[in-house]
């Protein structure tokens, strides 16, 4: 059975909203994804300054291979987790529930998709409301501006 959709060839996915800059942020929700070759982390952060994106969200990896491990940790240390699951090589997905942070986003197109990356990180405590150019919503397609 063949049944027409209006405007399914034309769909493009909304990429003009992605976030770029630098971000107070909370973790909102994690989610690990045991992918044989490349397991991740999943972050939804939900913004918390500047307070003019306030109610924005975004999702970011963090991969657990072996070569990603440092940014994983750098991640883990900023972010006030815990020492004590840290020194064991622990990872509890609820302790990272409501932590917070600075974290540097940018965006890539692969294959067609779009990802949000977290290229930098630092303590809450560090947050200085940096000015209106650090921070915005990019518009348009394309990749890291």
């Amino acid at each position: 059975m063949i049944r027409p959709v209006p405007g399914l060839h034309s769909w493009q996915p909304d990429d003009r909203n992605l976030l770029e800059g630098l971000f107070l942020v909370r973790v909102d929700r994690a989610l690990f994804r045991w992918q044989p070759k490349k397991p991740f982390l999943e972050l939804r952060f939900a913004v918390l300054e500047p307070k003019n994106l306030e109610k924005k969200s975004f999702y970011g990896r963090l991969y657990c291979t072996d070569k990603a491990l440092w940014k994983f940790s750098w991640f883990l240390r900023d972010f006030g987790y815990d020492a004590e699951l840290l020194s064991h090589d622990q990872v509890d997905v609820k302790a990272l529930l409501n932590l917070q942070g600075v974290v540097r986003v940018s965006h890539s197109v692969i294959n067609g998709r779009t990802y949000q990356n977290l290229d930098a990180f630092a303590p809450a405590g560090e947050w200085e409301a940096p000015s209106c150019t650090t921070a915005s919503v990019t518009a348009g397609k394309g990749g890291t501006a």
